[in-house]
């Protein structure tokens, strides 16, 4: 009977197989790395091994070169952010007056922050702010639905009653709603609205991480206006 009949030929997964397992073949055979050519990305040209590893490792140095790029520019996005909530934070120690505060908190988000838009409503506040225009305007539901919210909601203007307490509500296309609670789990007490002619400003789904930050910030801010 013929052998051939019966031995399985060699597949490419074969050889791959036996140069993995022979690492010091080529250093017996050194001839061949010089004679295998190989078809160049760029071109129908052949080129040698050695040089489309060479072209190999350039494309790879690129990409890391674009996301280290990517990285630092990410990085000085961050920082510059985090001097404007510096910012923010400090300019809100430095107003004494507790009814000033919410609208130091608008002004200073349409500021710092390039918010085209802001407003905020607090309600339960003491006696003493209760004529104030942050405390009046918010019915019952939207109370409700403040306290609905775990997260900041974030996306388009679907028409909800906090838009209206913008200055021009129709030109809100997108929208940020930043629930204000002394404590997670806690009835919320007021209503941060950000409004954007952008769609895109504030779209479904961004990360909230920084806007939750700004409803703790600005939470803390306003618990003088609270009863004790």
């Amino acid at each position: 009977m013929d052998t051939r009949d019966t031995i399985p030929p060699i597949t490419e997964d074969d050889i791959a197989q036996f140069l993995v397992n022979t690492p010091d073949f080529f250093e017996r055979h050194a001839e061949l790395l010089a004679s295998v050519q190989l078809t160049s990305p760029h071109g129908q040209r052949a080129v040698s091994l050695q040089e489309r590893q060479a072209e190999l490792l350039r494309e790879k140095i690129r990409h890391l070169e674009l996301k280290a790029a990517e990285m630092i520019r990410h990085g000085q996005e961050n920082v510059q952010i985090a001097h404007r909530l510096h910012r923010w934070t400090r300019g809100l120690l430095l107003v004494s007056a507790p009814a000033e505060r919410p609208s130091a908190i608008v002004r200073s988000l349409e500021t710092e922050f390039q918010v085209p838009q802001a407003a905020m409503k607090v309600w339960g506040v003491s006696e003493a702010w209760a004529d104030q225009p942050f405390a009046q305007g918010a019915s019952a539901d939207a109370c409700a639905f403040a306290t609905s919210l775990t997260v900041p909601y974030c996306g388009a203007n679907p028409g909800l009653e906090a838009a209206r307490w913008l200055a021009d509500p129709q030109a809100a296309a997108s929208l940020a709603l930043v629930p204000l609670r002394l404590e997670a789990g806690q009835p919320a007490f007021g209503l941060l609205v950000l409004g954007a002619s952008d769609p895109r400003r504030f779209s479904a789904d961004m990360g909230t991480d920084f806007l939750e930050r700004i409803g703790e910030l600005a939470s803390a801010a306003l618990l003088p206006l609270l009863p004790a």
